[in-house]
């Protein structure tokens, strides 16, 4: 039992496990620093809030929709180059901050380097890892991945709390010298199968492309996802501060981080066996269920509704991906660096929604109805979606019929 077992789950090749390793000292050493910039660039270096909304509004857009760019750049220099090129301009970037401490021009020169490196560096970086992998091991690769980076995340701003405001220039040399340790490691890593252009079309002679999979866009479900999620992570600081407080808070962000690590490499392969229409009801579902428990407010409720959020990023999240890689002949690295596009349009819109449904919640007395009306919405979108998809396909069976 414990061979077949072995075989059904084969251990990470050294490659694997190194970008995983990787993932995490990446992420460590980015949000050791990025979510403190808007301190840096306003206190320290004397910046408007209003220039300073500007250029992290600039720096994300860079980041997320820079993202399409790196098909055509992995296709032209190989996955492992594309990483390399990636960590250099990181590398490069942490290494403008400490010169730029003093200047502004400098410090917002090395945040834009650092963005365009990330637009890069992490569509390369998934397209790596599932290189040669079976559509059984795909699953397990990206939930690792997703884990190594939300452990960073989670462990990035407090290791640096110490150094951002008394010692910034010991902070950012220390970073800089981690990216150049981690990319000095991916030039050991050997050339993948998908470091090569491929040289003809996916299906062999006779076969037929692959027939799109039972749902919507796995695209135009990213964007709504990340849509409804982000109503959560940009506004239940709001809400949830005054009610309980910040170390509430914070000690709810910090077990929402180890859920998250824990739990989505538990889940990947019961959510890769899930149809989509299946996760989009199971992830969406989790998502309003939360809304709604943090609408009835109290730590419990807050607490609680963070969990359930929780489960629906997994699902929707991982789905996404998978359901994108296994419905497209593109390249890899293009494919997420689409779902990349399709998150920060997600994260735009929500942005942008959200602070006026807030406004309209609290002009109206009542801020819970803003969790409300955000639950709705995550139980309208997949009917929404599914309905769509339900149009489509009579006319989709009876050509299969009439073939």
């Amino acid at each position: 039992m414990s061979a077949e077992r072995a075989t059904a789950r084969p251990r990470f090749t050294g490659p694997q496990g190194f970008l995983l390793a990787g993932s995490f000292l990446i992420t460590l050493g980015s949000f050791a620093v990025l979510p403190y910039m808007s301190v840096l660039l306003h206190q320290r270096l004397g910046l408007g809030l209003g220039t300073v909304g500007f250029v992290l509004a600039v720096a994300s857009l860079i980041q997320f929709a820079g993202g399409v760019v790196a098909g055509p750049v992995t296709g032209r220099i190989g996955l492992r180059r594309a990483m390399l090129l990636a960590l250099a301009l990181r590398t490069a970037g942490f290494a403008a901050f400490v010169p730029g401490l003093t200047s502004p021009v400098l410090a917002v020169g090395a945040l834009l380097l650092v963005s365009a490196g990330a637009a890069l560096y992490l569509p390369a970086n998934k397209a790596y890892l599932v290189d040669g992998a079976s559509k059984a091991q795909r699953p397990r690769l990206l939930s690792a991945s997703g884990s190594a980076f939300n452990a960073g995340m989670a462990l990035g701003p407090p290791a640096a709390a110490p150094l951002v405001m008394g010692s910034p220039g010991v902070l950012f040399s220390c970073v800089t010298a981690l990216f150049a340790l981690v990319g000095a490691g991916h030039a050991l890593l050997p050339r993948q199968t998908a470091d090569r252009p491929p040289q003809g079309p996916v299906t062999g002679p006779g076969q037929q492309p692959r027939a799109p999979g039972p749902g919507p866009s796995p695209f135009v479900v990213t964007v709504l996802s990340v849509y409804a999620f982000m109503f959560f992570q940009h506004y239940l600081a709001l809400y949830a501060v005054p009610r309980t407080s910040a170390a509430f808070y914070g000690a709810v962000l910090t077990g929402y981080a180890a859920l998250l690590v824990v739990a989505q490499p538990l889940l990947a392969e019961r959510i890769a066996a899930l149809s989509y229409p299946a996760a989009l009801r199971w992830g969406f579902g989790a998502m309003a269920a939360g809304m709604a428990v943090i609408g009835a407010g109290g730590h419990v409720g807050i607490a609680v509704g963070g969990a359930l959020l929780c489960l629906g990023e997994i699902v929707l999240f991982l789905k996404n991906d998978l359901e994108a890689l296994a419905r497209s002949s593109s390249a890899p690295a293009s494919v997420f660096g689409r779902q990349r596009l399709a998150a920060g349009i997600g994260a735009f819109a929500s942005g942008v929604v959200g602070g006026q449904l807030y406004g309209l919640a609290e002009a109206a007395g009542s801020a819970r109805g803003f969790w409300t009306a955000v639950c709705l919405q995550c139980l309208l979108l997949p009917v929404f979606l599914l309905r769509r998809r339900t149009a489509r396909d009579p006319e989709g069976s009876r050509a299969g019929a009439a073939r």
